[in-house]
Order: C-alpha cells, then structure tokens, then sequence
C-alpha cells in the first residue's frame, strides 16, 4: 500500500488551522499521533480523508512548508490598535464561495444588460456621516415611521435586507460555511463583509449573531459599499475602532437606524437606564445595544454609565436568547445565497444560460429536487 511522505509539520499546520484538537480527531484517524510524530506515514486515501476533516485543500501537504494564509479581502478587524491572527478555515472559504457567487453575478449581469448602480462609490470619508446615512435611506425606502410600525425586529430586519436587495445588492445572512451545519461560523471572528463591484455588489452577514446585531452589521457593510470599499468589517454598536473607515461607517449605521434627531424627539430625561433602552428599541426596531451607543452619542450617558449599562445589558441578553430551531429550511437557504442570487442563478439556468452543475456548486446543493423547489420560494419556475 503506497504511503504518502508528509511532513508532520505540515499535518500539525493543519490541525491546528483547523482549530480542533488532536485528540478530537483521533477516533476518525487512529494513527494520526504517530503521523504527527513522524513514525508513520498516511495513504493518499487517508491523506484525502484528513484534509477534508480539517477542512484544508489537500495540495497543501505537499509543500515544503506551512503556507502563509492571509485574508482574500482587506481586513480592517483589529484589537486595540493590533490587525487580526490567522484567519479560520471557516471564514476563508465564506469569502471565497461569495467571490464565487460575485464573479458570477457580475457576468449575468454584463450579459443580460443590467445596469451598475449608481449608489457604488457615491459617498467619501470627508461627507458627514448623518448626510450618508439620509442619502442610504432615501435609496433604500428604509424609514424609522414604517419600522416603528412593524412588530417586531425580525420583521424590520427581513424588511431592510428586502430593500437592500431591491436597490441592488446581494445580501447573504448564514451562520454555517455553505450548507454545512457542521461548520458553524464564529461571530467573534468576524460579523460580516462587503464585496463591492457596480453590477455585483454583495454584502455577507454572519447569521450566527444575534439578528438585532445582524440589522447594525447590514447598516455598516451598506456603508462600505458606498465608500465602494470591499472590506473584512469590524461592526457593532459598541466597538470604538481605531480605524478612521470603520468609526465613518459605524457612524453612519448608527445614524441610519436611530437618527439623531428622531432619537431626541423620543427621548425622555425622566425614564430610567433600564426602561429607556427597550422602550426606545421597540420603537426603532434595533438592539438595545444600538440605543444604549446612540444615547451615549448623543450624550445622555458618559463614558462609564455607557460601559456598565452596555454590559449589563449584554448579559441581559444572553440569558434571555432563545435556543432557537433549523426553521424552514428553503426560507433558511435563500437567506444563505441570496434572494437576488438565488432567483439570477436559477432562472439563467432553466433558460439554458447556465449549467445545472455550475448552479448547483455555487447554491451548495446535491439534488435537483432542491433546486426546483428553493425556485418555488424565491419565484422562479418552470
């Protein structure tokens, strides 16, 4: 049996890019101690099997020595005034299946005559944030008057990425890599990314957040692409970026979901720190986090009340969270594409423009039956 001569270096790069401990695998790979010693050698079948498990392309194991990865995109996630280690095996292949998905969009797109939008690139770091943010909400029709009227947060969070879509952007909300459960994202890597291109602009939302955290990471990803910047994001309400671009598009997401002057016009000086946030969230339909960093910007709170107000409010939070459940599983995968991908690739290709194999990687399906029936969900059939 031919046996494969990989470097233990490199078996050992893999496990721990993979971020899963070497006893963890051990029971799907019986020799993987010795290999990482040295004293044994994997078969290619095995070698195959192995680097599927830690999710690492297998041409890997045959250089000379571990491969320097960096983020595809610009990467402005930093702590303190530090850049971000190694990326995940998780996060890179998001990025790569939506650059995919991007490069496939823009052809469409080029081919069938759709126009670029005129939003990409209309905006620069010296124009007032609260400016930016009015200008996003007339392109996007999204008005604090029709989300104070809805029901709920996760109403007006389907609504925003609807109008999104509509004025052009493909918007991608998944918590897992592709269609792989098993491979669940981690919002504490990163909280989602803008891909900008005129005809093919993409925003990705990691749907393993909180959903009223994914509203502020949408706002701030569409202000990215206004910048017509493609970039790895550092969004929330209460991060405090050292990075000029990150604080600009921060502000405007903070402006566009609680402008200031509707945040004033609802603010009352006698209601407490506890009852003024829940109170002002359902009204806006966003976090309290949002609101509890809008009254800080606005001054109501000083540095110190904001901090302990924002951390009691998110272990608030975690304690109430629900489990949450699969949902239905067509609606969950036409968030994860895309209603706007999803809808281009399946109609291109039962109009014979697209091949069933191409739509089919990129949707990250097997069977045709759930091809034919995510183009029921999103309108598109035969």
């Amino acid at each position: 049996m031919t046996r494969v001569a990989v470097s233990p270096d490199l078996l050992g790069w893999a496990v721990e890019r993979a971020g899963t401990p070497a006893e963890g695998l051990v029971g799907r790979f019986p020799k993987l101690e010795a290999w990482l010693r040295g004293e044994k050698q994997p078969t290619f079948k095995q070698l195959e099997s192995f680097a599927k498990a830690v999710h690492a392309p297998i041409g890997f194991f045959f250089l000379a020595a571990p491969p320097e990865e960096t983020v595809p995109i610009p990467d402005l996630r930093t702590v303190g005034s530090q850049g971000l280690s190694r990326p995940s095996p998780d996060l890179l292949d998001t990025i790569y299946t939506c650059q995919q998905r991007q490069d496939w969009y823009r052809e469409h797109a080029r081919t069938t005559g759709e126009g670029a939008v005129s939003f990409i690139g209309s905006a620069r770091l010296t124009d007032p944030p609260e400016e930016v943010a009015e200008r996003i909400r007339r392109v996007l029709a999204f008005s604090v008057e029709e989300r104070n009227a809805m029901r709920s947060w996760s109403e007006a969070r389907r609504r925003f990425i609807e109008q999104a879509e509509s004025a052009g952007m493909m918007v991608m909300v998944s918590g897992v890599v592709g269609s792989n459960n098993r491979r669940k994202l981690d919002p504490g890597e990163f909280r989602g990314f803008a891909l900008s291109d005129p005809l093919a602009p993409l925003v990705f939302i990691n749907g393993a957040d909180s959903k009223s955290a994914q509203m502020f990471t949408l706002a701030h990803e569409i202000a990215h692409l206004w910048l017509d910047q493609t970039a790895l994001s550092d969004a929330g309400p209460r991060t405090l970026s050292t990075h000029e671009t990150e604080r600009w598009c921060n502000q405007v997401a903070a402006e566009l979901l609680v402008p200031m002057t509707a945040l004033l016009a609802e603010y009352r000086a006698d209601e407490s720190i506890g009852e003024q946030p829940q109170r002002l969230a359902r009204a806006f339909k966003v976090s309290t986090l949002v609101i509890l960093r809008r009254l800080f910007d606005a001054n109501k709170l000083t540095r110190t009340a904001f901090w302990e107000a924002y951390d009691l409010e998110v272990q608030r939070l975690h304690e109430i969270a629900p489990s949450g459940s699969g949902g239905n599983f067509y609606n969950t995968t036409a968030a994860r594409v895309g209603k706007r991908f999803a809808s281009a690739i399946i109609g291109s290709t039962l109009e014979g423009r697209a091949s069933f194999a191409e739509a089919l990687r990129l949707l990250g399906f097997k069977k045709m039956s759930t091809f034919h029936d995510l183009g029921r969900v999103v309108g598109v059939e035969r």
